[in-house]
């Protein structure tokens, strides 16, 4: 079941207005489910998770929202210089105007840290407000910042979150067996399947993965906008998981809320640069909290039902532990 979580509650003023969102999640249900045999997937409550991962013209709205100066740095300049950033920058400080580049904007936004997602989550928990970086805008809310690179772990009155490991792996690889799923309710991709998806190129549909080129498979990056490797329109590619979701096999990594080893977060999924067998269920990666790279970006999560609040929709609607591979447990 898919829903729209609503972004604004209460009262709307003339200033919420302004560039508003909409955000498309589907609800993961089956809570108690058991773990798979890498220890990972078991969730004992319901949830909602974004059917796509966030994109440039979501992230640019945040940045246009909140960004007029930008004390905390949730705008990577790297988004603006390179081709698989989707973002640019204009004016002076205090003046900051932002655009998403031509063909961009339903492409994953990338060069973005782990507290800039925390910061994505907590304005939409406050209602997309426009104004400074302040405990009103996203400083507070689903989580608490204290400076650009400090943060506490979720609020228990959050209603948008960083998926954890756990929830982000049962939203992309559970089918309940009884429900046409594998025979242990776990498949080994994302894509309702336990053999190797195939690499997406533009416009492909099927079981497909964006992943990276396997010199020895003959394989080719995904190739758009010219760019020899690149992340692909979120939702392109017919391959949804049993839930409702897109992209959690390749495109970007996804960065959770789990910690990894060391002061390092998980990340799963895989991105358009590394080979598509690592979008397998035994399969992840990790990212410090404060880096940015073209391979990362992020998907948010959620409360499973609507709360008190208006829906307003005044754009379209739009469609990340690494380690070495273990065994497939099996599943060929």
């Amino acid at each position: 079941m898919k829903i729209l979580l609503p972004f604004v509650c209460g009262l709307l003023s003339a200033s919420v207005l302004h560039a508003q969102i909409s955000l498309s999640l589907v609800t993961v249900g089956h809570p108690g489910n058991p773990a798979d045999s890498t220890g990972f997937g078991s969730v004992g409550y319901p949830f909602a998770i974004g059917t796509y991962e966030v994109t440039n013209d979501q992230y640019a709205a945040l940045l246009n929202a909140v960004a007029d100066s930008d004390p905390n740095g949730l705008y990577s300049t790297l988004m603006g210089s390179f081709a698989r950033g989707g973002i640019t920058r204009s004016g002076i400080d205090g003046n900051y105007t932002y655009a998403v580049k031509p063909n961009m904007g339903n492409k994953p936004v990338v060069y973005v840290s782990y507290f800039d997602t925390l910061r994505f989550a907590n304005w939409l928990q406050n209602g997309q407000p426009t104004g400074p970086q302040t405990n009103a805008t996203t400083e507070n809310g689903a989580y608490s910042l204290f400076g650009p690179t400090s943060a506490t772990g979720r609020n228990a009155n959050a209603l948008y979150w960083l998926p954890t490991q756990d929830e982000w792996y049962k939203a992309a690889y559970y089918q309940p067996a009884a429900l046409g799923g594998d025979s242990d309710s776990y498949w080994l991709y994302p894509t309702r399947s336990n053999t190797a998806p195939t690499l997406a190129v533009a416009n492909a549909t099927g079981d497909i993965v964006n992943g990276g080129a396997n010199v020895m498979k003959n394989e080719q990056f995904a190739d758009w906008n010219a760019q020899d490797g690149n992340v692909t329109t979120v939702g392109g590619a017919l391959s949804g998981s049993y839930y409702g979701t897109f992209d959690q096999g390749g495109n970007v990594w996804e960065v959770t809320e789990t910690l990894g080893s060391g002061s390092t977060r998980i990340m799963l999924g895989t991105s358009w640069f590394t080979q598509a067998a690592f979008a397998q269920s035994t399969s992840s990666s990790s990212t410090f909290d404060t880096s940015q790279f073209d391979t990362q970006g992020f998907r948010i999560a959620g409360v499973p039902e609507p709360t008190a609040g208006v829906l307003i929709i005044t754009g379209a609607l739009f469609f990340l532990r690494r380690r070495t591979l273990r065994t497939n447990d099996g599943k060929a």
